[in-house]
């Protein structure tokens, strides 16, 4: 969710001119309904109370993982009168840093409405600067918050806010784009001529396909054993997910609410002699967009991890992939055709370690999509 922080500036100028009576304290669960209805105004525009369904998602997400205490999740500022103008809501995270574990915040959304609020949100920004935090991160933050978030000591990984796109089917994934703003283009009747055009394409240009690594071979497991694969071949990164059994299993869980986005799918990928190589966990809607959350591989592997990844993923019948771009994968991915980055958002964090910071700083960090938004609701629905 791209979080927002508005004109701080001048929030901070009225918080100099008007007495602050209110205070930032921990969301409570008594705070849903009017968080939830602030989300539904100010990113949605619409004039009305939050639907049931969206507060209990909100409760699902930020009261429910088993890393949740008050210390670590969302917050809000209280005016004093019961009314809440501001908001920020933040799940927690646990990350391994240089061998010591803490956990993080990840900011979702920041949010304030009228005098009050822009008090509010000149105190909830003091709150998250680099000398109060161990580790809070965002993932899709804008311009002007990301000017906030440096000037508060924080950092801006600029490969990490990007996405990267390959398309498979290039007219259909064109339609399954340019239709999430021109409806008329998700009309199934377009969905034919569309496919017989990829059809014609892949047949005359038959590099449009990706070319599988030879010797290679991708194998469906369940997303739950994901981890186990992962944790080797993330020894190599100073900063990178804990994902204790508990925690991955609930990011799991609560991604798979997600419907929209298809449903949640594992690959292994093995080299000539059976052992596993890399993995990948994505989302797929059938015969439209496959959505790439964390890919993982041996180092020095890239190249066949992602090679093999795309041709599997084209192999399933997937009109374009798209995922959050790693450094440590640039390179591989940037070698295929019909590939495209886009900016998703500014990928911001800030610490009061200096050793996390000049971490993130070299890129010796691994994030991806389950330790961020990418499978969360709020993105994508109500």
């Amino acid at each position: 969710m791209e979080a927002e922080l508005g004109k701080i500036q001048a929030a901070r100028s009225l918080g100099r001119e008007m007495p602050r009576m209110g205070n930032v304290r921990a969301m409570e669960p008594r705070d849903i309904p009017a968080v939830s209805s602030m989300f539904t105004r100010i990113f949605r525009k619409r004039e009305q109370d939050a639907s049931p369904e969206l507060q209990n998602y909100v409760e699902t997400i930020f009261f429910g993982s088993p890393l949740y205490a008050p210390e670590h999740g969302s917050i809000v500022y209280d005016d004093g009168s019961g009314s809440i103008g501001s908001a920020i809501l933040a799940l927690p995270m646990e990350f391994t840093v240089n061998g010591r574990r803490t956990v993080a915040k990840l900011l979702c959304a920041f949010m304030s409405e009228g005098k009050a609020g822009a008090v509010g949100a000149a105190c909830l920004a003091r709150a998250m600067r680099a000398t109060r935090q161990d580790m809070c991160f965002s993932d899709n933050s804008s311009p002007v918050s990301a000017d906030h978030w440096v000037a508060g000591g924080g950092v801006v990984l600029p490969i990490q806010s990007l996405d990267w796109r390959r398309s498979f089917r290039p007219f259909k994934a064109w339609g399954l784009t340019v239709g999430r703003q021109v409806r008329p283009l998700r009309s199934p009747i377009l969905s034919k001529p569309l496919a017989l055009a990829d059809r014609l394409l892949r047949r005359r240009r038959p590099r449009t396909k990706p070319d599988p690594v030879a010797g290679c071979t991708t194998h469906a497991i369940d997303p739950a054993a994901f981890v186990d694969l992962a944790e080797p071949m993330l020894q190599r990164f100073s900063v990178r997910p804990v994902w204790s059994r508990s925690e991955f299993d609930w990011l799991v869980m609560v991604a798979r609410l997600n419907t929209p986005l298809g449903n949640l799918l594992c690959r292994e990928v093995r080299d000539e002699s059976g052992r596993v190589i890399g993995a990948y966990l994505y989302f797929g809607k059938a015969g439209e967009r496959a959505t790439v959350l964390n890919v993982v591989c041996e180092a020095g592997r890239e190249f066949d991890v992602t090679a093999q990844m795309f041709h599997a993923l084209d192999a399933e019948g997937y009109a374009l992939a798209v995922g959050s771009s790693q450094p440590f994968l640039m390179n591989a991915i940037s070698r295929q055709r019909w590939l495209s980055f886009h900016h998703r958002g500014y990928f911001c964090m800030v610490t009061r370690h200096a050793d996390l910071k000049d971490a993130a700083q070299r890129n010796d960090i691994y994030v991806g999509g389950l330790a961020s938004e990418s499978w969360s609701r709020l993105l994508t629905d109500f």
